[in-house]
């Protein structure tokens, strides 16, 4: 719902005052953790949300891509096979 006494900002200008990415913002927006309001293709956030959302402490994510994990073939073990050369039949 639109309150029409509120300022908003577009999701670039939100983006470029909060250094948060517009794909970042639009999902945050969609799931109602900012408060603002979409026009055809476009969100505006309110700027109050914003900087409330600013101002409260949040946990920070991970940096990159996630690594795999790889499964151990060894079990719970974290021990590396040793090979000695001289036991493998030729």
């Amino acid at each position: 719902m639109q309150k029409s006494d509120e300022t908003y900002l577009t999701t670039p200008e939100a983006a470029n005052r909060s250094g948060l990415s517009k794909a970042y913002l639009a999902h945050l927006l969609r799931h109602g953790t900012l408060d603002g309001f979409r026009r055809g293709r476009d969100w505006f956030v309110y700027t109050n949300s914003l900087e409330l959302f600013l101002a409260t402490p949040r946990k920070s994510g991970p940096k990159g891509p996630r690594k795999r994990s790889v499964p151990n073939e060894l079990g719970k073990t974290s021990e590396k096979l040793s090979i000695n050369h001289s036991d493998v039949p030729r």
